[in-house]
């Protein structure tokens, strides 16, 4: 039986039993029926990914670009509350809101360069608790040290390959 959640580059049928993905490795597999859905695996926890009705997707779940915002929001709360806790500081809570964009206006100014492309992503943090103004500072730029973060301002190599090549 074929079985979506259960493919890999070694395993295209899906065939066998689900076993739990090492940390650092995830797979992602199309769905049969949906055009864009993904089922996507991470350890022994299982997402869907797919884009809005308006796109051509079936809105099964998040967009990559969400997701992707969603991976650093999360990376950035656990960062600040990890520091937080060690320091003993009262941070009650943390809300991380984030919002990428296109800019198109700036791309124009160099339109010559095939590779010229303007993204911004703006990070909003609120942090709940008595915490004073240094603290709050602080944070605020423990927040730029999350790893997620770190890995995208950085010199990022991504590598694309065949499976068995």
């Amino acid at each position: 039986m074929t079985d979506p959640s259960l493919r890999t580059a070694e395993n295209p049928a899906g065939t066998g039993h689900a076993a739990d993905l090492p940390t650092g490795e995830v797979i992602v597999s199309s769905l049969p029926g949906a055009p864009l859905a993904q089922l996507m695996r991470a350890g022994n926890h299982q997402l869907t990914a797919d884009e809005p009705v308006d796109v051509g997707g079936g809105d099964a779940g998040p967009n990559p670009y969400d997701l992707l915002l969603m991976a650093l929001g999360a990376c950035t709360s656990m960062t600040v509350r990890l520091y937080a806790d060690r320091k003993g500081w009262p941070l009650e809570g943390v809300v991380v809101s984030l919002r990428h964009e296109r800019l198109h206006g700036r791309d124009c100014l160099d339109c010559d360069a095939a590779t010229t492309r303007m993204e911004r992503i703006t990070v909003t943090l609120a942090f709940y608790g008595p915490l004073d103004e240094a603290q709050q500072a602080r944070l605020l730029e423990i927040a730029h040290k999350c790893p997620v973060h770190r890995t995208m301002a950085g010199g990022l190599e991504i590598v694309t390959g065949l499976a068995g090549v």
